[in-house]
């Protein structure tokens, strides 16, 4: 197992691979839970992706998708955090 990332103590903040939670939020549209999807997918194999949940805010005006993904690297992580930070629909990447 390859691990990169450190907490500045010397322990590594994760081990890869890993399943981690990638977060998106954004205003309640038709294509906003497919753009999010879009933009991971890009960066992991389709066996890779374990889930997808999409969640309304209780007023409706948000959602927030989750998708749970086996990660191999920081490298990819860091590409799929920029690709959601690049879309105007993404107000938050988690």
């Amino acid at each position: 197992m390859a691990s990169n990332g450190h907490n500045g103590k010397g322990a590594p903040l994760l081990t890869f691979p890993c399943t981690i939670d990638i977060k998106a939020i954004g205003r309640q549209s038709v294509r906003f839970e497919a753009l999010v999807h879009e933009i991971v997918s890009r960066h992991i194999m389709p066996q890779d992706l374990l889930s997808c949940v999409s969640r309304a805010s209780r007023g409706g005006t948000y959602t927030a998708v989750t998708l749970t993904i086996r990660a191999t690297d920081k490298a990819q992580l860091d590409a799929i955090y920029e690709g959601l930070k690049a879309l105007p629909e993404v107000l938050i990447a988690l």
